[in-house]
């Protein structure tokens, strides 16, 4: 008899706990590609990351928009909420996203190339950042517009 192997989406897979910036100004989603892969590859992402242990998803959110934008004037206006997404096929795991609406506080260009260092390990990854109207962001990829729709939704500041 040949065992039959689980299949994979019914397996349990790792929960990784994930910070994403929405970066918006003048109605407009700062996003980037990834400057040595196709955008069949890897489409058009926000800034996004993995919260280290022992860190706070805000902080993770502005220490990511930096890392990534290379920018450094950043706020969190809000958290818009928790969402979760399977990774799968790309990648075995589940990721719990912390969604920040984020404001930039520092002039920046229509479009510009940065490169993230990953703590001085490995080769820098390559973006080249650009904003989009809100209205055209449905193209992000792996699900990270879920939470978009929050960006309309009255603004309460916490007491």
């Amino acid at each position: 008899m040949i065992p039959i192997a689980p299949h994979p989406h019914l397996t349990a897979k790792p929960v990784r706990d994930k910070a994403l910036c929405y970066i918006v100004r003048d109605g407009r989603l700062l996003v980037f590609r990834h400057v040595d892969h196709s955008w069949e590859e890897v489409g058009v992402q926000v800034p996004a990351g993995t919260v280290r242990v022992g860190e706070e998803p805000g902080d993770a959110a502005l220490r990511e928009a930096r890392e990534e934008t290379g920018l450094s004037a950043f706020t969190v206006v809000r958290k818009l909420g928790v969402t979760r997404y399977d990774m799968t096929p790309y990648r075995a795991e589940v990721q719990r996203r912390h969604v920040f609406q984020l404001a930039l506080e520092e002039p920046a260009p229509e479009r510009w190339f940065s490169s993230e260092r990953h703590d001085g390990v490995g080769e820098p990854t390559r973006f080249e950042c650009f904003w989009i109207p809100l209205e055209h962001a449905h193209v992000l990829q792996s699900g990270q517009g879920t939470l978009l729709h929050r960006l309309f939704e009255p603004h309460r500041p916490e007491a």
